[in-house]
């Protein structure tokens, strides 16, 4: 019987790389020169997930932020966020692991996020997981980011399958809205660590058997 699930479309932060404090503390950096702060209940009830557009838009709202600010507070964000993952991203081998083993079983694979293109790139590369990739998707490749389903609606039409054929690996409320309007298989993840080749495999199992 040929297999049903033929793709594996991955989040990034939360789920391949351990970044959401990095943003999180960024996007704070960057906000600490206005006299703004978010803090870490604001952060994982409303804003965890979010891209940092959506977060500053947002802000405006609640706080009154100028929102001719938003492109530099952006811009020094991102910054801060480069300046995070050069210290500390780096390969993790259950992902390697976890990614390369799929590959070689005939899935592809792809990573779709609501960072910036720049961000994705980097980060793949020093985690050492670009190469098992079919391609990435960040938020510059959709007109409407996480929780609205264009990035996995994109990704799925470009890897030329229905939703059906694919799992979508998510975390966080925002994105996991995102997955389930596409109509794709969701498997949830609580922490990076839970993404590893045995959680995929046999969630994949249990869809090809029915369950």
């Amino acid at each position: 019987m040929e297999n049903k699930i033929k793709a594996v479309i991955f989040d990034m932060d939360g789920v391949l790389i351990d970044a959401k404090d990095w943003h999180y503390d960024a996007l704070n950096k960057a906000l600490s020169h206005f006299g703004l702060c978010i803090n870490r209940h604001e952060h994982l009830t409303t804003y965890d997930g979010l891209s940092t557009g959506q977060k500053l838009k947002m802000l405006s709202k609640v706080y009154s932020l100028p929102s001719a600010l938003h492109c530099f507070l952006n811009e020094m964000k991102q910054q801060y966020t480069m300046d995070i993952t050069h210290q500390l991203c780096k390969p993790v081998f259950q992902h390697q692991y976890a990614l390369s083993r799929l590959k070689s079983e005939g899935l592809k694979l792809a990573v779709a996020s609501n960072s910036i293109r720049n961000t994705v790139a980097v980060m793949m590369e020093k985690a050492a997981l670009i190469d098992y990739l079919d391609f990435y998707l960040s938020n510059q490749d959709v007109e409407k980011a996480k929780p609205d389903p264009e990035i996995y609606n994109t990704a799925i039409e470009r890897l030329g399958l229905s939703p059906n054929e694919c799992v979508i690996v998510e975390d966080n409320e925002n994105g996991l809205k995102a997955a389930r309007a596409s109509g794709a298989h969701v498997l949830k993840v609580d922490t990076v660590h839970d993404v590893n080749y045995d959680n995929i495999i046999n969630f994949i199992k249990e869809i090809e058997n029915g369950n």
